[in-house]
């Protein structure tokens, strides 16, 4: 049985959250519901939960400052949000689990199915200490990105990433280091990830990180030379948008 506490600021929300725990997900037993971080934090010390399911935005502190402030994090967090790009891409590079509202119940068995099956096996979980580390973190090329792997999960430096590219609905990785990395996500999702960490889509094939930028050749729509030698075509349609954004780096 997983131990669940609900940290929400509307009653209705965390009425219907529990309703569906009860209903859908049989091994979870809620133990408490809060309305904000202040009263959510002394029951997470209390309860030793295994799962947090907390709303992003709340008034007098939101979700990543109850992560700052409970200390020690043991338990696993399911955030349940309204749409906030802000919001998605911090969660995005920790690849934690969330749901937007409203809830869909599918996406809510699948989180807890997930985490049910991380303590089973006792797979170490580092997706809350790589959000916090992040937050704290202002050069944002240093901050962290959680990949997702068959066997698990690996954490990189953004600063280590020199590219990526498509692969039909996966995303391969190349590194400063010559590594490589194939993931089971597509380049759209990290080009809406890494969009304000200087990444650059200049293909429909090709986010670049402009850091690592060589070289820019002229053409008819033009060639980017990276520093490892690279040669990536750009593509017509992405132009004149390369060159604006390169232009304000």
């Amino acid at each position: 049985m997983l131990k669940a506490i609900i940290v929400d600021d509307e009653q209705a929300s965390r009425d219907t959250l529990f309703n569906y725990l009860s209903k859908y997900c049989e091994n979870v037993q809620v133990l408490a519901q809060a309305e904000d971080v202040k009263t959510a934090l002394p029951l997470i010390h209390k309860h030793n939960p295994d799962i947090v399911f907390l709303d992003v935005e709340m008034p007098y502190g939101n979700a990543f400052d109850l992560l700052q402030q409970v200390g020690d994090i043991t338990f696993e967090t399911v955030f349940v949000t309204a749409f906030s790009h802000y919001a998605l891409k911090a969660l995005n590079l920790s690849a934690s689990y969330y749901i937007l509202k409203p809830i869909d119940i599918e996406e809510l068995v699948s989180a807890v199915e997930k985490i049910s099956e991380n303590r089973k096996t006792k797979k170490e979980s580092l997706h809350n200490k790589i959000i916090v580390e992040n937050i704290n973190t202002v050069n944002k090329q240093l901050q962290k990105l959680v990949l997702p792997r068959l066997d698990g999960f690996e954490v990189v430096q953004i600063s280590d990433i020199l590219r990526c590219q498509a692969n039909d609905n996966f995303t391969e990785f190349f590194f400063l280091n010559g590594k490589k990395e194939l993931v089971c996500r597509t380049l759209k999702f990290y080009e809406d990830t890494l969009s304000d960490f200087g990444f650059i889509r200049i293909h429909k094939s090709h986010l670049i990180n402009s850091q690592f930028i060589k070289r820019y050749i002229k053409g008819k729509s033009g060639t980017i030379i990276m520093v490892d030698g690279c040669e990536l075509e750009l593509s017509q349609q992405r132009k004149e948008q390369f060159l604006e954004q390169f232009g304000k780096i």
